[in-house]
């Protein structure tokens, strides 16, 4: 028996070194540290978004930010850019390949923080909610509501099995996942839903994502003084925009039995902007001195941005202050970032890499060669489209009152609402529903601007007998974070007035989403009224451009298919970013849709700089 006993001692002796690596393997939070497989490891990452940077970038940007000295990589996924209409999914078409974007940041020797939501916020449309949500009359966004959870946990399943694999304890990059975010900021403003519920819902977006298959470890992410409203409990507490150590750490460990990590999960190496707004920069020394004080004291950490990259199309989305009703953000997602709008490394970038080196023990990847930029000659518009009569080939929406974006079945671009008069009628025009920007037409003549940004919503008309009214409506993104996300259609959304008199009976809507480049048939065209100009630019060798918007007025761009996104006079951007890979040896269509047209267009103006820190004051008159 003794003899049995000794060899069974030996075995589980031989076999321990087995069930140690068995149960450490992975990636887990234990004894107040991040481990790997068994290791501690600090968490040195940059948040970069694979949708707003071209597919064929993914890898050169992943390396800019390995080059920096950063070890992981953050990135949101944004619900509406995956759901592109109820019930379709695509997780494959460019940009949105994501299982394609985790393969490439393994094999680039980064850990990956994967942040679902099912909010996001990031300056991105409606914060990355689909706009038909807002269709249920049933369905309140962001809260313990039944039909809400069940639309959450669609998106989180459909998700799920395209991350599936990934993870670390599966061998995967995904080292840690998000709960929500910045939930704690929401709970502030939203007084009027009580502390039970707000505590129910965020418990209930946990749950979901460990039922739906995501595995520990989970984090919350917000103010340190905003921790009782987002954290949860058994769940890591990070911090945003936290320079004050102690502060951190009296935090982390009230909410997180006593104990790190600590993680700064924003750590804002630039701030996001706004159109009509100074383009706002934080100096390269502040950020490079902040990031030794963590290094210091062993704060782990995740710079938003790293690379902010661009808002193509139609992603943009948008806050609000007292001042302005809304403060659309800019197509740039530039945000002062070490890496550059077009992947350059920047002086900050240079400084964060100097401060990383020191603390490293082995040499720092190369920075990756510069993409190829360059500054083609200006080009001759070949042809032009009068939008107005274009758009109304279409059959219309008619209707007693104009309806939202949402309930014609539209989520961007633009509608035009038509009205025709049987009596003559002058007076102040009023839409206080406006969203959110409207040029106004009297029988096919310009009568002005009504503007959300700059709170305009009157302007003085005159229409004469059988006389036509025309609003071209533009939704300029919905507001992706605070109180007002839940106040989210478009288009015009309550009566219209001329004086005191509502404006009701058929109203004709004209459905403009511009999500596919409008056919160009060649016409004579007139100031003061839409067009969409169109030119062919032959290429030798397709490198990375930028056009120059300073002397158009407001509008979108599409390059062989691509929406650029949007330019507006006013600034602070004045140029769109036109990436390399999306050009072609050979010719090149150039579709610009010009909402303004104030001056004829002759030429598309082409420089190899940048340009978005432009204010152009007069035009907010």
């Amino acid at each position: 028996m003794n003899k049995i006993l000794f060899k069974l001692g030996v075995l589980l002796i031989c076999l321990m070194p087995f069930f140690t690596t068995a149960q450490t393997k992975g990636f887990s939070i234990s004894n107040g540290e991040f481990q790997k497989d068994g290791k501690i490891i600090k968490i040195h990452s940059g948040e970069m978004h694979y949708e707003r940077i071209p597919k064929e970038y993914w890898r050169h940007r992943l390396q800019m930010l390995k080059a920096m000295g950063l070890n992981t990589v953050a990135t949101y996924v944004f619900w509406n850019y995956h759901e592109i209409e109820p019930g379709v999914w695509d997780f494959k078409t460019g940009n949105k390949d994501l299982a394609e974007f985790l393969r490439i940041a393994k094999s680039e020797g980064l850990y990956v923080i994967l942040r679902p939501g099912p909010y996001a916020c990031g300056e991105w449309e409606f914060g990355g909610y689909p706009w038909w949500l807002q269709n249920n009359p049933d369905l309140v966004i962001r809260t313990n509501n039944k039909a809400f959870l069940e639309a959450c946990k669609t998106y989180l399943e459909h998700l799920y099995a395209v991350v599936k694999g990934n993870f670390a304890n599966q061998g995967g990059p995904i080292i840690m996942v998000q709960a929500e975010n910045e939930f704690g900021s929401y709970v502030s403003q939203r007084t009027d839903i009580s502390a039970e519920d707000h505590k129910a819902y965020k418990t209930a977006i946990y749950n979901m994502l460990k039922e739906t298959g995501f595995p520990e470890p989970f984090f919350t992410s917000d103010g340190t003084w905003l921790f009782e409203g987002g954290a949860v409990e058994g769940v890591l507490p990070t911090a945003n925009g936290e320079s004050n150590i102690e502060n951190l750490k009296k935090q982390v460990d009230k909410y997180h039995k006593r104990q790190g990590p600590y993680m700064v999960a924003e750590f804002y190496s630039g701030w996001l902007d706004h159109w009509a707004e100074p383009f706002i920069k934080i100096g390269s020394e502040e950020i490079a001195s902040q990031t030794k004080k963590y290094l210091d004291s062993g704060v782990s950490f995740n710079y938003y941005m790293v690379h902010g990259g661009t808002n193509f199309g139609f992603t943009s989305g948008a806050n609000y202050n007292e001042e302005s009703d809304i403060q659309p953000d800019i197509t740039s997602y530039d945000y002062d970032a070490p890496i550059s709008e077009a992947g350059w490394a920047t002086l900050k970038f240079m400084a964060i890499r100097e401060v990383m080196q020191k603390y490293s023990k082995t040499k720092l990847a190369p920075i990756p060669e510069k993409i190829p930029v360059t500054k083609y000659p200006n080009q001759l518009i070949k042809s032009s489209m009068d939008v107005l009569s274009w758009i109304k080939k279409e059959k219309a929406v008619v209707n007693d009152q104009p309806l939202t974006f949402e309930k014609l079945g539209q989520g961007n671009g633009y509608v035009l609402y038509r009205k025709r008069f049987t009596q003559p009628i002058s007076g102040k025009l009023k839409i206080e529903g406006l969203r959110d920007f409207a040029t106004v037409y009297v029988n096919g003549v310009k009568a002005g601007e009504l503007n959300r940004v700059f709170k305009n919503y009157e302007l003085t008309v005159s229409i004469p007998f059988n006389g036509i009214l025309e609003i071209l409506v533009e939704n300029m993104g919905r507001i992706n974070y605070g109180a007002e996300i839940v106040h989210n259609t478009k288009g015009i959304i309550s009566p219209v007035f001329i004086n005191e008199y509502e404006i009701s009976g058929g109203w004709e809507m004209y459905k403009m989403p511009m999500n596919e480049v409008p056919v160009l048939k060649n016409e004579t065209i007139k100031p003061g009224r839409p067009v969409l100009y169109e030119s062919t630019v032959n290429i030798e060798k397709p490198a990375d451009t930028f056009l120059d918007m300073t002397n158009w007025g407001k509008g979108i761009v599409f390059v062989n298919g691509h929406n650029l996104g949007r330019y507006w006079k006013v600034g602070p951007q004045q140029t769109l970013y036109v990436p390399g890979c999306w050009l072609k040896t050979g010719a090149n269509n150039f579709v610009v849709f010009e909402q303004l047209n104030e001056n004829t267009q002759k030429e598309l103006i082409f420089t190899d700089q940048p340009i978005l820190d432009k204010l152009n004051e007069k035009t907010k008159e």
